[in-house]
């Protein structure tokens, strides 16, 4: 017999419980070390610190608000599935999971949440919301509460780089209680130097206009053969990605003008954030988003998320789009450079571009208009090679810039835009699926594709303008990502006629595309311009990607990837259970009845210091233990583990208490008190027959009204090889 275990209770009594005075302080104290242990918190300095000068303290009763976020839990298993979703001829291609799905298999737990909020408030601060997908926690309180909280101390700045730019920041790395180091990615919001700016050119000396100059939607649906799809984006959503408002005036105008109609644009408030009313100097950005998409795909629905410029606005526009799970496109020509960008912020958002890769999500970023310099107009200035995030992100598709050249409607020449972005990541190592590029190296280059930038051969956009002309000629990446999220739009709409998944994470299927023989009639190979370090050429380059698109062929080859089969024979050897041993104290990533984690020493583990102890109660209940893992195609499977049988049960013939094992429902094994035993024993399973699938492990012990039987489980595996 034994007591139920109190996990919750006593990892959260193990948190700081300063009190901190609610009341003004005129200075901001140094932060006093805990006397907890800490943990710090890496990349949680804007890298802006080490260039700037500091000028003094920030007011100790400054209320600032932060963005906690939380670590996805079984990585492994994450991305061995995002890979599987992503490949033809696996089980689990084009089955997306839904936001829910997702979350109770790789997101935090609500106990994680709760931890940090207990945490929070213990140090006065104000948890303001908790996204829908658990990733965040906001929060807020004076200088002086996040000082203390985080172990560190909020001073003034002025950066010279940005004639003399005044924001605070962190003087050093934020940390945690040791308590919560396994759940807090980062911590975002103590500072508010990064702001992401706009990826629109406009040709020197250009004017707005009564009438409209530079390619319009005929122009570059014909040149791109997106009007040969036979597809008007119906049924499709896309979200833009945005930091300001638009005047819906300014749409109808465009619309108009082009003949245009389809679905009213709506926007999508974040933190708040509503900039349609008075919308700013990113205006211009919005609508041409906006008027590109709709002379791509007329009838796709758009969403215009509005969050703050910060990079607590970003974590939290991530977030929610993906939660909010109302699109299958998202289209962003808004960034910043990495080498400027607090990396612990960019961690966070690409944990959200994980779960929209899961979710079936095709994410298009503009690579930026500083060419391989992205920084020049940044803190690190024109002599650094840099790129842009978020195009950087392995599940983005980043797309850069070329100058088009037509005949009428249709396609002649196509060079590339002498500023396009373009590089190689210092934040995201190369994925597994950007191969044929020719480029050596360990780290993701970009950009992945691109199509028309260049202002000199720019788009006719309807901004701002009131009694004023408001007809302008726009370029840049800018211009390029919101026509690849349109073309996702019109693909999606073929692929659904077609009873195949949508798009999802483009990147995999491109790089398969290009790879092939029908890389000709997908793309067009860009092979002339550079940018200050990188030229085009044959194939890939990193200055153009594979190149622009021949829009009819590319879907032709994207829908034909569904008969693919997967290559067979190349099974990685590999051990897919998260938390194996139990270890890490909690259950995660399995699923466990309350208490069934123990490290108590009245049941010995079978090494180390934690188990699984199903029963033992010697009354009537039921306890389980589950993980869901996908086991890859071609590999055979072994489940294996230690299991100990300790029971009061004398019978030698009866089996009043029995332990199940079932794969996705089907019981592969079944243990009982007659199987009892002194110490461990080792039990194998062969899961073989579901290769390629995703299955569910479950061990499930149910024991009678009398006399105690213990199911103890320990150092489990599941191994393919």
């Amino acid at each position: 017999m034994r007591p139920r275990s109190l996990a919750l209770a006593a990892a959260l009594a193990v948190l700081p419980l300063t009190a901190l005075s609610l009341g003004t302080a005129t200075a901001q104290a140094a932060p006093s070390p805990n006397a907890a242990a800490r943990v710090a918190l890496p990349q949680t300095v804007t890298p802006a610190v080490a260039r700037s000068h500091k000028q003094g303290d920030v007011p100790a009763d400054r209320r600032i608000s932060v963005a906690v976020s939380l670590k996805l839990r079984d990585t492994a298993a994450l991305d061995r599935f995002l890979t599987a979703v992503a490949t033809p001829g696996t089980a689990e291609y084009g089955h997306y999971l839904t936001p829910a799905q997702f979350t109770e298999r790789f997101g935090p737990t609500a106990a994680d949440v709760e931890q940090v909020r207990a945490f929070l408030t213990s140090q006065g601060l104000t948890v303001d919301a908790v996204s829908a997908n658990r990733q965040v926690v906001d929060a807020t309180g004076t200088s002086a509460q996040l000082a203390a909280a985080f172990g560190t101390h909020e001073s003034t700045y002025t950066d010279p780089q940005q004639n003399g730019r005044t924001f605070f920041a962190n003087d050093a790395a934020a940390s945690v209680p040791a308590a919560l180091a396994g759940v807090v990615e980062g911590v975002s919001g103590l500072n508010d130097h990064t702001v992401r700016t706009t990826r629109i050119a406009k040709p020197s000396a250009a004017i707005p206009q009564a009438t409209p100059s530079g390619y319009g939607p005929a122009t570059y649906d014909g040149a791109y053969r997106l009007n040969q799809l036979g597809a008007d984006g119906t049924g499709s959503t896309v979200a833009l990605w945005e930091f300001d408002g638009y005047k819906s005036s300014n749409l109808t105008t465009y619309d108009s003008q082009f003949g245009l109609s389809g679905p009213a644009v709506t926007t999508v408030s974040v933190d708040g954030a509503n900039y349609d009313s008075k919308p700013g100097g990113g205006q211009g950005e919005v609508e041409l988003d906006s008027e590109i998409v709709r002379g791509v795909a007329p009838k796709a629905t758009q969403l215009v998320y509005e969050a703050p410029n910060s990079d607590q606005g970003e974590i939290d526009m991530a977030a929610k789009i993906v939660a909010d799970n109302r699109v299958s496109v998202i289209s962003i020509s808004w960034g910043s450079c990495e080498p400027d960008t607090t990396a612990s912020s960019m961690t966070a958002v690409n944990n959200s571009f994980k779960q929209a890769a899961a979710q079936g999500i095709s994410i298009f970023s503009a690579s930026g208009d500083d060419g391989s310099r992205d920084c020049t107009r940044s803190t690190s200035g024109s002599t650094v090679k840099a790129v842009d995030f978020p195009a950087s992100s392995p599940y983005n598709t980043g797309v850069g810039g070329t100058n088009l050249k037509v005949s009428g409607t249709t396609y002649s020449s196509e060079s590339a835009w002498s500023t396009a972005g373009g590089g190689v990541s210092t934040q995201f190592a190369k994925p597994s699926w950007q191969t044929g590029t020719n480029v050596t190296g360990t780290m993701r280059t970009v950009p992945d594709v691109s199509s028309n930038a260049d202002p000199n051969s720019g788009f006719a956009i309807y901004t701002q303008g009131s009694s004023a002309p408001g007809w302008q000629v726009y370029g840049g990446t800018s211009a390029a990502a919101p026509l690849w999220s349109g073309f996702a739009a019109l693909y999606n709409q073929k692929a659904k006629a077609a009873a195949k998944p949508v798009l999802g994470e483009a990147n995999p299927k491109i790089y398969a595309v290009t790879n092939s023989a029908t890389y000709g009639s997908a793309f067009h190979d860009v092979t002339s311009g550079a940018n200050q370090d990188f030229t085009t050429k044959t194939g890939y380059d990193q200055v153009t990607g594979w190149g622009s698109p021949i829009a009819d062929g590319l879907a032709t080859a994207l829908l034909g990837g569904g008969t693919t089969p997967p290559p067979t024979g190349s099974c990685t050897a590999a051990q897919l259970l998260g938390n194996p041993g139990f270890e890490t104290g909690t259950a995660s990533p399995w699923t466990a009845s309350s208490g069934v984690v123990d490290n108590s020493s009245s049941e010995a583990a079978h090494s180390g210091s934690w188990k699984a102890w199903m029963n033992g109660y010697g009354s009537a209940h039921t306890d389980s233990l589950a993980q869901t893992v996908s086991v890859p195609a071609g590999c055979t499977a072994k489940l294996s583990f230690w299991l100990h049988v300790d029971t009061a049960e004398t019978s030698t013939t009866t089996a009043y208490d029995k332990l199940t094992v079932s794969v996705n429902g089907t019981t592969v094994a079944t243990y009982s008190n007659l199987d009892k035993n002194t110490g461990y024993a080792q039990k194998t399973v062969d899961l073989s027959s579901y290769a390629g699938q995703s299955v569910t492990v479950k061990f499930n012990g149910v024991e009678d009204a009398s006399l105690q039987t213990s199911f103890v489980v320990d150092d489990t595996a599941l191994n393919v090889s």
